[in-house]
């Protein structure tokens, strides 16, 4: 069990390290608003005025302000700008602009920007990914790698779709169920 989570925290470095450098042709900057000063944070809803966390993360019931997490976050729904580690919610997983890591949740999401890494879920969206997405539903703008589940959908894709209906928008073939590909 320690191997396995020393592998994962490699893992997750790994990740973190190529997604500062570039992602999709642009370059990815981030900016901390306050330093960081939590190893371990306790968050009960909306708490006004929370630092950045480094570490473990428990949101009970959920937790949206903190703006940068790297780390391990455990609860049932989880919020914040920029994510890089383990996000492991319940109902939630929610990254505004930046995701470098795993989420596991029953619905996933990193909406406005990039995600690198692996979403596994009932539902997982994103603007951009690079990695792989496990779910019923996967749903993204961009993406490079697999999509595994009832229905894949994505505008563009430069991977593989497995599922019962694949769609990839700007493809040649647009729908194509068992595989889809998209170059």
């Amino acid at each position: 069990m320690k191997k396995l989570m020393v592998a994962i925290c490699a893992f997750a470095a790994v990740l973190t390290l190529s997604a500062k450098e570039e992602f999709a042709g642009k370059e990815v900057v981030r900016v901390r608003d306050q330093p960081v000063i939590w190893p371990a944070f306790f968050s009960m809803g909306d708490l006004p005025e929370t630092p950045d966390v480094v570490g473990l993360r428990v949101t009970i019931p959920y937790s949206s302000r903190q703006e940068s997490v790297t780390g391990v976050d455990i609860g049932l729904w989880g919020r914040s700008r920029y994510y890089e580690g383990i996000q492991l919610n319940i109902l939630r997983n929610d990254v505004k602009d930046f995701m470098a890591g795993f989420q596991v949740g029953l619905y996933n999401s990193v909406i406005r920007s990039d995600m690198i890494g692996l979403q596994v879920g009932l539902w997982n969206e994103t603007g951009a990914f690079r990695g792989l997405q496990v779910g019923l539903v996967n749903v993204t703008g961009a993406g490079q790698g697999f999509q595994v589940g009832i229905i894949n959908r994505a505008e563009t894709l430069n991977g593989y779709q497995i599922g019962v209906i694949n769609v990839i928008r700007d493809a040649e073939m647009v729908f194509c169920p068992i595989v889809n590909i998209g170059f």
